[in-house]
């Protein structure tokens, strides 16, 4: 049992009040509660306070604390609950104070995990050039059921994923280094394939990609077959045929083509 001799404002917070209680033993008892808690219980000077009134005050005060904390935590972007509930325990929040908060925050609707995973798949389909699988990977780290998780992806399109993949495929065109088209395009389904895309969609995208013009395939196998030829024309024939032929076949280069270049190259050192 104690009795309450002073409230006062917190000098650095006006929504937070510093509480003095003296004690029967003539102890003196110190602690701060929020304004709307002071409310809450009607906390006055002289006002009589027992053991078990004193630890419900200090739990709804750590509760209001908490809440706050998750509210500061939200103003930033939204959130999943799981997310909420991870930085709540790394503040250190008891377990029963963080589900009461978060009761708190479902009733008022500041978390939804349902409207959280709809607007998030919202959000990377058109600021970013993720596929659905990442997505779906990125949303169960952050802890969204299963079944948000399959309806907000439905709003990704396979038009729309298509048109993404595209896009990606574009800038890797623009990239292409002296590569044979089947190289490319290997690279290209290995890009598409860590961005997230199901192998339908690669397989859309590459298919439209038709074959490139006969020239510059040529011209990446004149690029690739001299560095080979440098590298082996110490060997006599038929093994510098057979190493010539299995370096650029390696590189994705169709075998005529192989061998028309060889025969070039013989013309060549003829002459």
């Amino acid at each position: 049992m104690g009795i309450i001799t002073n409230i006062a404002v917190q000098p650095n917070s006006h929504e937070r009040f510093r509480v003095t209680m003296q004690k029967e033993n003539g102890e003196i008892d110190v602690f701060t509660v929020d304004q709307d808690v002071l409310l809450q219980f009607r906390l006055k000077k002289g006002m009589e306070i027992d053991e078990d009134s004193l630890q419900e005050i200090i739990y709804a005060d750590q509760v209001k604390k908490t809440y706050n904390q998750a509210l500061y935590f939200l103003s930033h972007r939204m959130r999943s609950e799981h997310e909420v509930i991870q930085h709540l325990k790394k503040k250190g929040a008891p377990e029963d104070v963080i589900a009461e908060v978060l009761h708190k925050l479902r009733e008022n609707k500041y978390v939804d995990d349902r409207e959280f995973a709809f607007a998030y798949v919202r959000t990377q389909k058109q600021t970013s050039v993720k596929g659905p699988y990442v997505i779906r990977n990125e949303l169960e780290k952050m802890g969204i059921a299963a079944k948000w998780i399959e309806q907000s992806l439905a709003i990704y399109s396979f038009t729309e994923q298509v048109e993404t993949a595209r896009s990606l495929c574009e800038k890797a065109k623009k990239q292409r280094a002296k590569q044979s088209l089947r190289q490319w395009k290997y690279q290209v389904a290995q890009l598409l394939y860590r961005k997230g895309f199901p192998q339908e969609v690669i397989d859309q995208v590459l298919s439209s990609e038709r074959d490139e013009k006969e020239e510059k395939e040529w011209e990446a196998l004149q690029y690739q077959g001299r560095k080979a030829h440098r590298r082996y024309e110490k060997y006599e024939s038929p093994l510098y045929e057979q190493k010539m032929k299995q370096a650029l076949y390696r590189k994705g280069f169709p075998l005529e083509m192989i061998e028309q270049f060889l025969s070039q190259l013989k013309s060549e050192q003829e002459r």
